[in-house]
């Protein structure tokens, strides 16, 4: 992200913004970061793909609070650049909104740019709120190290609940919940969640019409927000392609 000369580096402002706002409403990368963390196994689903995820959330997030536009170009990729005076309270999405805020730029060039800085202040984050915690375990006698548990705030079993009724039971799912579970579908991880979200060919269908923006009439917001998710969506799921496709 570009910067002034007198402004503290990304990785600085990250720190301070998972420190002041871990008490604040939760973000949606806040929510896709805990519902990918795999609690019996201590791991991330889609490490190596995460940071694409992560930033389609935090651009979803924009879409949905009014702070995005976005539009097709001749080319029929995606632009996005922030809506001016609609500036976000949160941190992490406000290095985005100004980076974003120097004019339209690709969905395609936008995520691995914001992307990579995303992990550490949103996994801080859920440290903060007690949603998940750091383990300590001696390996060998010998060695240390750290390992990630669930934390018990149990946050991350209601937000898997909210994702379950809408890909398994087929509820209408809200703005928040839709993009979430179109997300989990883009990063390519959602086979990993049976068999707490069974994989089968009628959740997958219902995840990808959310992929499509097909949210339902209970999914509040306007048309245009829905198109713009589902726009940062796909490019999500080209992006996680790409890379699968190369390892």
């Amino acid at each position: 992200m570009s910067r002034q000369p007198d402004e503290p580096p990304v990785e600085a402002r990250a720190d301070s913004a998972s420190e002041a706002h871990s008490s604040g409403p939760p973000t949606l990368p806040e929510d896709l970061l805990l519902l990918l963390f795999r609690p019996e196994q201590g791991v991330i689903a889609g490490e190596t793909t995460l940071f694409y995820a992560l930033a389609g959330a935090v651009l979803a997030d924009l879409a949905l609070q009014g702070s995005l536009a976005a539009q097709r170009t001749r080319a029929a990729s995606v632009d996005v650049e922030a809506v001016q005076g609609k500036a976000p309270s949160d941190e992490i999405l406000l290095d985005a909104w100004k980076y974003l805020s120097d004019g339209p730029r690709g969905v395609q060039t936008v995520l691995p740019a914001i992307g990579p800085a995303l992990r550490q202040p949103v996994l801080d984050r859920l440290l903060a709120r007690g949603d998940m915690r750091k383990e300590k375990r001696t390996v060998l006698t010998f060695f240390s190290t750290t390992v990630l548990r669930e934390g018990h705030s149990g946050r991350r079993a209601g937000l898997v609940k909210d994702v379950r009724d809408v890909l398994v039971d087929g509820k209408e799912p809200t703005a928040r919940t839709a993009a979430l579970a179109a997300l989990i579908w883009g990063s390519g991880t959602l086979h990993q969640f049976d068999p707490e979200i069974p994989w089968n060919s009628s959740v997958i269908d219902r995840a990808r019409r959310l992929e499509q923006g097909n949210w339902g009439a209970g999914a509040t917001g306007e048309a245009v927000t829905r198109t713009m998710t589902a726009a940062i969506v796909n490019n999500v799921v080209s992006a996680t392609a790409s890379v699968s496709a190369r390892q």
